[in-house]
Parts: structure tokens; C-alpha cells; sequence
């Protein structure tokens, strides 16, 4: 990991958080797979749309391993809500459709700063809602069904998880990939890793000060899902975290709440790597077994 690291430094690239954020887009998208192992081929990739409640037609990529109808993965990629898209995480959702033997249905939301909080909320539930109660048109069986996604898009995920426990829709499993869950980035790992690496406080206020409309909004639960009243009865979780970044304390702090609410909860913490190390599989044992430990949970729930 020291060594990725080291080889980032040196490449010499501005930190997004010193672009503008159009800039930061198109830096983040080239970068992307510069560490990911090579993309798996699968039976089916689709590209549709998913209306969203206000009309806006939310892209999406649906992966299957087969022409089965298969239990499926709603996933919500990471980016700060600022960057990030469906081809910055097509190897990590071919991958996770490959390993697990289930379809993945990766969801394009509105980004910061054109759409702010909580577009990028109400987007992914409106997605999530669309695959449980109409998947099978895209043979999806929306009764064996996870939400699962990275950084910010694990946020979204625990949020949608939280929602779909309120609306009577069965979930089978929450896959939160080094979330983010606090209102404020004031733990002690914040402190640890103000400088990152990768992830520095300088860049998560950078993506939260493109995403927020006032500080209020941060004491939202669709913001910082920690601050939900109850998470009783949400789908059990598979949390995976990476020891050496700012939002791993949250994630534990998460993994706490859910289990006091009699949620079950499998967290691994993979020790000595950092944020967004799930797609450096190129590089990283690591990542490869996060890989497969994530495939394994969602293989586990959806298929009893």
C-alpha cells in the first residue's frame, strides 16, 4: 500500500479538491482503473433509465453473470456525491456480479454541484424502489434483493436500507464499502488522516461544500445516517473498512448502532490500506479479498 502510495505522489496529480468540480470529474474518471484488475466478461450489460419522481431519467447499468432470473445488488458508487459515475465502477460491479453469481444493478444519481442534497438521496431510492417492485421486466426477482455500495455510496446504500425497512420492502443484505455515517468529520481517525493519505480533509470539504445547501443539512440522517432515531429491523450488514482512513471510526460507530439495535452485522477491518483500496486490485492482495469477502456475504443472503 506505502508503495501505491508512493507511486501516486509521484505521479503528481493536483488533489480534486484543487480543481474546480467539473475538473475533479473528469480527473477522478481517468484515474479510475488505473489499479483495477481486468474487467470480467459477463452474459449480459445492459444500459436503461429509471424515472426518477421528478421525471429526470436516472441512468443505469445492469450486470448478470446469466440469462437467469437472479437475486440482484442495487449499488450506489462513491465520489463525495462531487465525482465518480457508472464507468468509474464498472470493473468493482462486474467483479461483485461475477464472484457472487447475482446480477448488479449500478445506479448513475445526480452529483454535486449541479444537484444538491438530497437529490443524490431521493435518486438512489427512487432506483432502489424501481428494481424491488419492477425488476422482473429486467429479469431481476426484486424478492431476493441487496443494497450495497462505496464511500458516499455506501451512505446512500445505509440510507436506502433504512427507507425500504419504513416501506415493507425486504432486503436481504446492506453491503457498505468504508461509508461515510457522520454528520461532522471530527473522530479521532478524521484526525489521524487529515493529510490521507488519498482522502484528506481538504477534499471531503471540498466534495460535502459542492453537496450541501447549508450546514443544517449535515444533521440530516440522509446525510450522516448515524443520526438515525432507530434502525430496528433494518437488513443485517456487511460492512468492510479500511484501517487507514479518516471515515473508518464511523463505519465502526455504525456497525455499533446497528448491532444495539439487534441488527446482525459481519465487519471486516482490512488492515494498512486506505480509502477506495477495493478497486486497486491490480496492486493489493487486499483488495482482492475484500473482493471476495463481499461476494460471499451477498451470495450468503441472497441466496438462502
Amino acid at each position: 500500500m506505502a508503495g501505491v502510495v508512493e507511486r501516486m505522489g509521484r505521479a503528481g496529480h493536483p488533489p480534486l479538491d484543487q480543481l474546480t468540480p467539473d475538473e475533479a470529474k473528469a480527473s477522478y474518471e481517468k484515474g479510475a482503473g488505473v489499479l483495477e484488475v481486468p474487467k470480467p466478461e459477463l452474459a449480459r450489460i445492459e444500459d436503461f433509465q429509471i424515472a426518477a419522481r421528478d421525471g429526470y431519467a436516472i441512468p443505469a447499468r445492469l450486470y448478470a453473470p446469466s440469462a437467469e432470473v437472479l437475486p440482484v445488488l442495487v449499488y450506489f458508487h462513491g465520489g463525495g456525491f462531487t465525482v465518480g459515475n457508472i464507468r468509474t465502477h464498472d470493473t468493482l460491479c462486474r467483479v461483485l456480479s461475477q464472484k457472487s453469481g447475482c446480477a448488479v444493478v449500478s445506479i448513475d444519481y445526480r452529483l454535486a454541484p449541479e444537484h444538491k442534497f438530497p437529490t443524490a438521496s431521493n435518486d438512489a431510492w427512487d432506483a432502489f424502489q424501481f428494481v424491488a417492485t419492477q425488476g422482473a421486466g429486467l429479469g431481476l426477482d426484486g424478492t431476493r434483493l441487496a443494497v450495497g455500495g462505496d464511500s458516499a455510496g455506501g451512505t446512500l446504500a445505509a440510507v436506502c436500507a433504512i427507507l425500504a425497512r419504513g416501506a415493507g420492502l425486504p432486503v436481504a443484505l446492506q453491503l457498505l464499502i468504508y461509508p461515510g455515517m457522520a454528520a461532522h468529520q471530527d473522530t479521532e481517525s478524521h484526525r489521524r488522516h487529515v493529510d490521507g493519505p488519498l482522502l484528506t480533509k481538504a477534499m471531503i470539504d471540498f466534495f460535502f461544500g459542492q453537496y450541501v445547501n447549508t450546514p443544517a443539512d449535515r444533521d440530516d440522517w440522509r446525510f450522516a445516517p448515524l443520526l438515525a432515531d432507530d434502525v430496528d429491523g433494518v437488513a443485517p450488514a456487511w460492512i468492510g473498512l479500511a484501517e487507514a482512513d479518516p471515515v473508518v471510526d464511523e463505519g465502526i460507530a455504525y456497525a455499533d448502532k446497528l448491532r444495539a439495535a439487534g441488527v446482525a452485522v459481519d465487519l471486516e477491518i482490512y488492515r494498512g490500506v486506505i480509502h477506495e483500496f477495493i478497486k486497486m486490485g491490480r496492486a493489493i492482495p487486499e483488495a482482492l479479498q475484500a473482493q471476495n469477502d463481499a461476494a460471499r456475504a451477498l451470495k450468503e443472503a441472497l441466496n438462502p
